[in-house]
């Protein structure tokens, strides 16, 4: 396994050590350590059903709800292990936002989809709302396109919006870390470029995790690259030197195009 050297003056932000999960009997993630620097986008490469998901979802613990879920070893944000008892899920969740494969904005108009956050943490006052609301939908390059119909449902808008939309949702909570699960995988190529853009930008402030079957995609938008294969973390490096010159056989034979 090719471990990925960090400069010294890298801060840690998420890091594992040694991870096993299993569902039941199933074993899903198999003695995981890794060290992801902060305000970097790390992509997370394998074919489907190869853990990269349930990894991703170890840093806010989403997987506590999937029946059968076990974990041995260490998950850490700022090296806190987030398992500790003591750790509130709310205040994990506010820590590190979740993007997932499909769009799913809430029931409601455009503008209290980006304030549901702050409404169940008790902020009232409409000129705060008002404030978050705009930068948050600055943010992810939407408000332009909607300043004018924030009452309107968030169904209203295209799959690309909507999904703009959740990334709004989740910045106006101010996470430190964005998980995301395959974010561009159900859009368009021009909505694909502008989450891609976001992406970019975003990691000036946020440490970004994300899922992606686009090997394309993940050397655009990552400095480093994590792939995984039957749970296992093949390889971890830079994003230019694991698909230039990748170390393993099994990178070279997956990034060839061979399995997957």
């Amino acid at each position: 396994m090719d471990v990925h050297n960090q400069s010294q003056k890298a801060k840690i932000k998420l890091s594992t050590e040694n991870v096993f999960v299993n569902y039941g009997s199933k074993k899903v993630l198999n003695d995981v350590s890794i060290r992801i620097p902060e305000k970097t986008v790390t992509a997370l490469i394998g074919p489907s059903g190869c853990g990269k998901s349930t990894f991703l979802r170890l840093f806010n613990r989403m997987n506590d709800y999937i029946e059968g879920f076990e974990k041995q070893g260490r998950v850490l944000i700022d090296g806190e292990d987030i398992y500790h008892d003591q750790k509130h899920l709310e205040e994990l969740r506010k820590t590190a936002g979740m993007v997932f494969q499909k769009a799913n904005p809430f029931p409601k108009s455009i503008y209290e989809n980006v304030a549901y956050g702050l409404r169940i943490r008790g902020v009232r006052d409409k000129k705060i709302l008002d404030e978050v609301v705009e930068r948050s939908l600055r943010q992810a390059t939407l408000f332009e396109e909607v300043k004018d119909d924030l009452k309107k449902s968030a169904f209203s808008l295209s799959g690309g919006q909507q999904q703009r939309l959740c990334i709004a949702r989740c910045l106006a909570v101010d996470p430190d870390v964005l998980l995301m699960d395959e974010p561009a995988s159900a859009l368009d190529p021009i909505s694909t470029a502008k989450i891609e853009a976001l992406i970019a930008e975003l990691k000036e402030k946020h440490t970004i995790l994300i899922v992606t079957h686009n090997l394309q995609q993940a050397r655009r938008v990552s400095q480093q690259t994590a792939f995984l294969y039957f749970g296992e973390l093949v390889e971890f490096s830079d994003t230019e030197t694991l698909f230039s010159a990748p170390r393993q056989e099994q990178t070279q034979r997956y990034i060839g195009g061979h399995f997957g």
